[in-house]
């Protein structure tokens, strides 16, 4: 087994733990992710609005994917998760 074999392995078990306890928190993480962004752009004074909204996006995006995890015998029936922001421009 090669080096990254070996991390995966090791990770495996804990992928699961986080995947169940973001489920379990998804509205405290959440809701603290919003307190932070609420105070980074508070202490820069609105000056990196746009990166912190994206970051906050991006990080709920993630969150939410590891809640809503499908089990490797369902079906996500062939719809996905719209990212997070403003709709694309037409």
């Amino acid at each position: 087994m090669g080096l990254l074999d070996n991390l995966k392995a090791k990770i495996g078990p804990a992928k699961g733990k986080v995947s169940h306890l973001a489920q379990q928190h998804e509205e405290k993480i959440q809701h603290g992710l919003d307190k932070a962004a609420r105070t980074v752009d508070q202490r820069t004074k609105g000056k990196y609005s746009d990166r912190i909204q994206s970051g906050t996006g991006k990080a709920k995006g993630a969150v939410d994917r590891l809640a809503h995890k499908q089990d490797p015998g369902q079906e996500t029936g062939g719809t996905t998760t719209p990212p997070a922001g403003p709709p694309p421009a037409s």
